[in-house]
């Protein structure tokens, strides 16, 4: 096996697989890629056996053949390299020789025999979705995500699809127990009956479907096989393992009894919980929200470095309250949403704040309440 390739474009290739490579090396070929070679490209596959990615980049091809790598390596090795042409062969028991300039890397791989198989995906079974829509709706929503492994139903993104109004309707949602965030648009876009059910893609496989969705503008295909989601674009194909288990009733969290109004500068209110968020418990990061008639006051104190309070300009004519937020998730969500303005709908200090831009319902978010 023997192929040369731009630096640019082998370098671009081998980053894309950086984060799907197991890391934790419990079985050393999945912190490899794939490399083969066809007539006038190569092919990268990297997989944890939870999400794989399969990529084509052109190169020049000089003999056929296929091996794997250390994907850390070979890409840390590709990224010093000269902004020159680089020459890949495979020798004989797996050593790997990458040239470039003057520069020469003799390093060990493993056989492609003991690399997992990579499923064939066919587009003629998979539905488009533009790629600048679904991106929107994943950045409204990927940072309320759950991190806690043990509530496994919770780290990823739920997808669902459904009519209304005889509008078909996309719908994300995520949730980690202390905020949710749901982002709907309408689209344009066949039926799939996983979709109609509901499914949960898993964290990782959500952070690839966004890499490829922010690359341009072309759409997206998106498909199902073997308890699967298959995302393919250009010469890209990610295969993520859907997430089992049953999404909690979303709908039962969001308040429909918030009656009173605050609207606020989204900017002005950001910048205020950061810097009230500096002297507020390490642990907790809570800050109150005092609302007045037209009035917010933030304020925030830890009792081993100090307190601090500001008062902000708002459009409020409900009863007086004080209520208590996570100012890191307060934050989150304003800067997901970005509209000039947004609406936060409360009832009392007991009950959670429905977050919303203003003039945009397709996008809400509720925040649960903190005692301080």
């Amino acid at each position: 096996m023997h192929f040369t390739i731009e630096k640019e474009i082998f370098l671009k290739a081998l980053g894309r697989v950086q984060g799907i490579v197991e890391k934790r090396n419990t079985i050393p070929i999945l912190s490899n890629v794939l490399i083969e070679t066809n007539s006038d490209n190569i092919q990268l596959t990297a997989t944890d056996l939870e999400v794989g990615i399969r990529s084509f980049y052109p190169a020049k091809i000089k003999t056929n053949g296929k091996i794997t790598v250390s994907a850390k390596k070979i890409y840390e090795i590709v990224k010093e390299l000269p902004d020159q042409e680089i020459s890949f062969k495979a020798k004989d028991n797996c050593w790997i020789e990458i040239s470039c300039g003057k520069s020469v890397f003799n390093i060990v791989g493993l056989s492609s025999d003991e690399f997992p198989h990579f499923p064939g995906a066919d587009r003629e079974k998979m539905i488009p979705i533009n790629g600048h829509l679904l991106n929107e709706m994943i950045e409204k929503t990927i940072f309320s995500i759950s991190t806690d492994e043990t509530k496994y139903n919770l780290n990823g993104i739920y997808i669902r699809t459904f009519k209304e109004e005889e509008k078909n309707i996309l719908r994300l949602v995520a949730t980690d127990g202390h905020r949710l965030a749901l982002a709907q648009r309408q689209v344009e876009m066949t039926q799939i009956d996983e979709l109609e059910k509901g499914v949960i893609l898993p964290r990782k496989g959500i952070n690839e479907l966004k890499k490829i969705a922010e690359e341009n503008t072309d759409d997206i295909y998106i498909g199902f096989m073997d308890n699967s989601a298959v995302v393919m674009r250009d010469n890209t194909t990610v295969i993520m393992r859907l997430v089992n288990g049953d999404f909690p009733d979303y709908n039962r969290v969001i308040p429909k009894q918030n009656e009173d109004i605050v609207t606020v500068n989204r900017d002005i209110l950001l910048h205020a919980l950061r810097r009230m968020s500096i002297l507020s418990s390490e642990k907790s990061k809570g800050v109150k929200l005092q609302l007045k008639n037209n009035i917010l006051e933030i304020s925030s104190s830890n009792p081993e470095v100090g307190d601090a309070r500001e008062e902000i300009d708002i459009k409020y004519s409900g009863p007086e309250m004080i209520i208590g937020f996570n100012a890191r998730y307060m934050i989150d969500i304003l800067q997901a949403l970005g509209s000039e303005k947004i609406k936060i709908a409360v009832r009392d200090n007991m009950s959670p704040g429905l977050l919303t831009p203003d003039g945009d319902d397709g996008f809400i978010s509720v925040i649960m309440p903190m005692r301080l």
